[in-house]
């Protein structure tokens, strides 16, 4: 084997791999749960990126919308998943996967998610009391939860 086709076959595990997504639609998922898509521009040793023509995507139940976000930088400590677009398949998505919202009801789509997150985190609260009370669990940070 020469030595071009040997590199050509490594895979990288640093930042290095993202070499080849500089200038492409990407996806980025971030560690609070939210979806960048934008044009990856540059990048650095820490996985630190910059999207260009940067939307969020949120999503609830079968649809979902994009809040545009200009040029914007991502911390790269924050990443969890990224990956390229296929921007064939993403203008196609079946509408029985997800269909996409008008940018003018975006705002409600919003609302609705901040309530529904609301509700979630009533529930979490609820459940967690049920855990404790009734289950022997302690609270998070509680007396006896440290090492």
């Amino acid at each position: 084997m020469e030595a071009q086709e040997i590199l050509a076959n490594i895979a990288f595990t640093t930042s290095g791999a993202l070499v080849d997504l500089v200038d492409k639609r990407v996806i980025v998922v971030l560690r609070d749960g939210r979806k960048l898509l934008g044009v990856l521009r540059s990048y650095d040793q820490f996985a630190n990126l910059v999207l260009q023509d940067a939307v969020e995507r949120i999503f609830l139940g079968h649809r979902y919308g994009d809040v545009p976000k200009g040029t914007f930088i991502v911390r790269g400590e924050n990443v969890v998943l990224m990956g390229e677009i296929d921007l064939e398949k993403e203008e196609n998505i079946p509408a029985s996967i997800a269909s996409s919202i008008p940018s003018t009801a975006v705002p409600q789509l919003l609302e609705t998610l901040a309530a529904e997150n609301e509700y979630k985190a009533k529930w979490e609260q609820r459940r967690a009391a049920v855990l404790r009370r009734e289950r022997g669990f302690s609270g998070e940070g509680a007396e006896g939860d440290s090492y």
